[in-house]
């Protein structure tokens, strides 16, 4: 694929997709699960940028803008923080990934690498998913799923979260699928990814879940078929929960009872604190433990367990309203796909892409209210699809794009110039071939 960037750079942004959301190299063994995979494809995809003519500002949209915004003070937080110097590594993955957003944004402009996109973002998560749901359907729940090493969501919690804002988009692609087979097999998809969510044993990730269902039927189109949907997955998968896991939500309704939840409630106290008291925030990190002795008495320091206070205690008031704004706007921007493309035949894809975008920003805006979650890949990510499909409906681009295979787009194989063109209304062509 790295090759294949080369020639066609938007491959190359697949390719870190895969990387950063799967980490595939880290279930591998010896120097694989080490060797520089996400830089090979950075290196691929740039060089391939440089050369391409296929490619547009990736600021030419409000999320974008914000985003941007939100980089710059993220790095003026950094350097004006408590220790720019042990910040650095985390400064620098999240940098990488907003490099690697942006990229997208210049890349991506057709329906075809729209759903390639699409596809790879729900299908790396959602295999991991299915196979921690097959886990946890034949050990009844008695253990927990866990992530990737290494990554943004190895933390069981983090991982419910993040299965939890795919699910919409696995459903989004079993709308695009015509074939019976597998309509049905991304059902079972979303059901194992479901089963997963729930034997991670997260409460945050159970109260995602019920939002994001209930986000999910009043989008759907199809209530009957989401009543049954979700039926299915409850009737399926809570009765064989074990005790132990019952006992565990039930501390969401008696949380000053419990401990975990006690430091939580610290931890974004001391949050709130450290945007009081620093202008810029802590930095990348402000979980010191003087500041915790200072502002909460103890000498734990805690993680923020929250995306908003997380950047609030990192960024202080400034970087929290830059990050809702572009939660909003991001949030905005589907919903317009979902108001303005659902009346167009052509695009009727990008109105379903837009509804279950915003499912899944639902579901990680509740589930992240409980999780240190704010630099993970994936709503950036749905940042990027929703922005890109925005663009396509607005240049009303079905009506000079020709559908194209993988290989074609990669440059890998020549496609056959039309040999007849069937005027059927004014702006609208149709391509037939002759042969």
């Amino acid at each position: 694929m790295a090759l294949m960037a080369l020639k066609r750079p938007w491959v190359g942004v697949v390719l870190w997709v895969w990387l950063s959301l799967m980490n595939p190299h880290r279930y591998a063994y010896g120097f694989a699960s080490n060797a520089p995979l996400a830089a090979i494809a950075v290196a691929a995809t740039i060089t391939g940028l440089l050369v391409t003519k296929e490619r547009q500002s990736p600021f030419r949209s409000l999320p974008a803008g914000i985003l941007a915004a939100f980089a710059l003070w993220m790095t003026i937080s950094w350097l004006m923080g408590i220790d720019p110097a042990g910040d650095y590594l985390q400064w620098s993955k999240v940098m990488k990934i907003y490099f690697m957003t942006f990229v997208a944004l210049a890349l991506l402009k057709t329906k075809h690498q729209i759903m390639a996109f699409a596809w790879v973002v729900a299908g790396s998560l959602a295999i991991l998913g299915a196979k921690g749901g097959l886990f946890t359907i034949l050990n009844g729940g008695n253990y927990r799923v866990w992530g990737p090493p290494g990554s943004f969501i190895e933390d069981n919690n983090e991982f419910a979260l993040a299965l939890i804002a795919t699910i919409p988009l696995v459903h989004f692609l079993q709308l695009q699928c015509s074939r019976t087979w597998l309509k049905h097999l991304l059902s079972i998809v979303i059901i194992l990814c479901a089963a997963s969510a729930l034997g991670s044993h997260s409460r945050g990730g159970m109260l995602a879940i019920a939002c994001m269902g209930a986000v999910f039927w009043w989008r759907s189109s199809r209530k009957g078929l989401a009543t049954l949907m979700i039926l299915v997955m409850a009737v399926g998968v809570l009765p064989m929960m074990p005790e132990a896991w019952w006992n565990r939500m039930d501390t969401i309704a008696t949380y000053e009872e419990d401990g975990s939840a006690m430091g939580r409630i610290t931890a974004w106290r001391v949050a709130l604190e450290v945007a009081k008291h620093y202008f810029f925030g802590g930095g990348m990190y402000y979980q010191h433990q003087f500041l915790f002795l200072t502002y909460a008495g103890s000498a734990n320091a805690l993680a923020a367990h929250s995306i908003y206070f997380q950047v609030l205690g990192n960024h202080g008031f400034v970087g929290l309203l830059i990050y809702l704004a572009l939660c909003f706007t991001t949030y905005r921007c589907a919903g317009w796909l979902r108001t303005n493309a659902g009346n167009i035949p052509e695009a009727k894809w990008a109105a379903q892409l837009g509804g279950m975008i915003q499912v899944s920003l639902a579901g990680y805006a509740v589930g992240g209210a409980f999780l240190s979650l704010a630099y993970f890949d994936l709503p950036y990510y749905l940042m990027v699809v929703a922005v890109s499909t925005r663009q396509w409906v607005e240049k009303r681009a079905w009506e000079h794009e020709l559908p194209m295979t993988f290989l074609q787009y990669a440059g890998l194989r020549r496609q056959r110039a039309p040999t007849t063109v069937d005027v059927v209304s004014p702006g609208e062509s149709r391509y037939q071939d002759a042969s």
